[in-house]
């Protein structure tokens, strides 16, 4: 597990291997018990810890206004990273699925407890976040943000992804 501060906020991530109670995890967080709230995205697409970081400042930005798409910053966070319009659609595609088996764990201001709490509730491996990168599906990634190898010539996947997000509200 690793805490990055982010605008002024703690945001926690771990990346989980070999998780086994996927579905039990997604039907907790649909009906809102989750406990502690997290957000649990699809590691596949996640090549580097930075969009993850810059899609957080943008969930940060829009709860001190505000202004949060969804209910909670935690689902704020999969919506933002995911680059799409569509709320439920991101969420689908970035957040996990019953059968998900690789999840990037996140959770804002994170107490010592919390995060026991959340090593507890995950039934798998944890992992370094440096696996990210190695495992990330650049084809998945590149067909979900529409990058195309030319992009990819003079940028990379997580450059290209980090764009997407900062400039979605201005499309």
């Amino acid at each position: 597990m690793k805490v990055f501060e982010v605008d002024g906020t703690t945001l926690c991530l771990a990346l989980f291997d070999e998780v086994t109670n996927s579905k039990e995890l997604l039907d907790l967080m649909q009906a809102g018990t989750l406990e502690p709230e997290l957000a649990l995205l699809n590691a596949l697409l996640i090549p580097d810890v930075f969009p993850v970081l810059a899609a957080a400042s943008k969930t940060l930005l829009a709860k001190s206004r505000q202004s949060l798409t969804t209910r909670t910053p935690h689902s704020e966070l999969v919506y933002n990273y995911s680059g799409s319009k569509h709320i439920s659609e991101s969420l689908k595609r970035c957040g996990i699925s019953e059968s998900s088996t690789y999840i990037l764990v996140a959770r804002f201001g994170g107490s010592a407890d919390e995060m026991a709490a959340i090593e507890k509730l995950i039934k798998g491996k944890e992992i370094d976040l440096e696996e990210l990168e190695r495992r990330a599906n650049q084809a998945q990634i590149q067909k979900h943000y529409k990058i195309s190898s030319l992009e990819l010539g003079i940028s990379s996947l997580a450059d290209a992804i980090t764009c997407r997000i900062a400039s979605r509200d201005a499309l």
